[in-house]
């Protein structure tokens, strides 16, 4: 029989380099499914994305790293017309996607799914020229997340954080925006946006309050209109922890695609990560784009 050909990217920086530990039995458990590994380390920041440029010869690429090192990986191989089922080895302090696709923690246990899962071929966003796995977002705190204890995510919860940090309504950056789907239009000043597949977002679960399906053609959308006086801010305390209020203040929906426009450069964050500033972002959900490999029972749909 052939033997089938693996390749292996590995952030050896993430989660504090936890994955030396486990490095043998990992390769040990792909030989043992009948692969030829090919392991690189990477070296620098995006190097993933480049050592994607050629999968000729790959049954399958396997990445270990944070959702930084994942994403890199996504918007590498969402550039390829025949793309490689993808396997994903958490390794970082968040760790959000892994979550959603009931990718576990421990290292071992992943590699397992990985070479011997089944494909789930996942949505993809596309952000203008780029792509991201599972949230774009822009505005107040939105790397506060990735920053906060796991145990304080649990007591508080996502929302309730943000907006502990919000002292005065002069303290928040406001941003013009008009904001188009395929079935509204909204004009207004946003002081946070986020655009979603996951069930998790910076760690904490359940964030956008909406049925989530990672492979359904929908983005979660979440956005917070400025508050124009004390009496909108505390209506928007009151229901932000639900996600439920006053949609002049609170926007939660879903769309296949959303297009933001800012008379000013505003800066995003895709998966995590710095995605530049840009006045008009155009988002689209790129239907069942990418096969990615998980452990998954018949009839059972993230």
């Amino acid at each position: 029989m052939d033997k089938k050909s693996l390749l292996f990217l590995l952030n050896p920086k993430s989660g504090k380099g936890q994955i030396k530990n486990k490095l043998l039995e990992i390769i040990d458990v792909f030989v043992k499914c009948g692969y030829e590994v090919c392991v690189r380390p990477t070296q620098k920041a995006k190097e993933v994305q480049a050592l994607l440029t050629d999968i000729s010869g790959y049954d399958l690429v396997v990445i270990s790293g944070g959702d930084g090192t994942l994403n890199e990986a996504i918007s590498g191989m969402m550039f390829h017309e025949n793309r490689v089922p993808i396997g994903y080895i958490p390794a970082g302090s968040t760790n959000d996607f892994a979550a959603s696709l009931r990718i576990p923690k421990d290292m071992v246990r992943a590699a397992r799914i990985a070479a011997t899962g089944e494909d789930f071929c996942c949505d993809v966003g596309r952000f203008n020229q780029e792509y991201f796995a599972y949230v774009a977002a822009f505005g107040l705190f939105t790397e506060i997340s990735y920053e906060t204890p796991q145990e304080w995510k649990n007591i508080l919860g996502y929302m309730a954080y943000l907006l502990g940090g919000m002292k005065s309504l002069q303290s928040m950056q406001s941003y013009a925006m008009r904001i188009e789907t395929e079935e509204r239009i909204i004009e207004g000043d946003f002081i946070f946006g986020m655009v979603t597949n996951s069930i998790s977002i910076g760690g904490f679960k359940s964030l956008t309050n909406q049925e989530v399906s990672l492979d359904d053609g929908f983005f979660e959308v979440t956005l917070i209109r400025t508050p124009k006086n004390p009496v909108e801010l505390s209506g928007l305390l009151a229901g932000m922890t639900k996600l439920v209020g006053d949609a002049e203040v609170l926007y939660s929906f879903k769309a296949r695609q959303i297009t933001f426009t800012c008379t000013q450069l505003v800066a995003w964050t895709l998966d995590g990560e710095f995605g530049g500033e840009h006045g008009e972002a155009v988002i689209q959900n790129e239907r069942r784009a990418l096969p990615l490999r998980v452990g998954r029972r018949k009839g059972d749909r993230r």
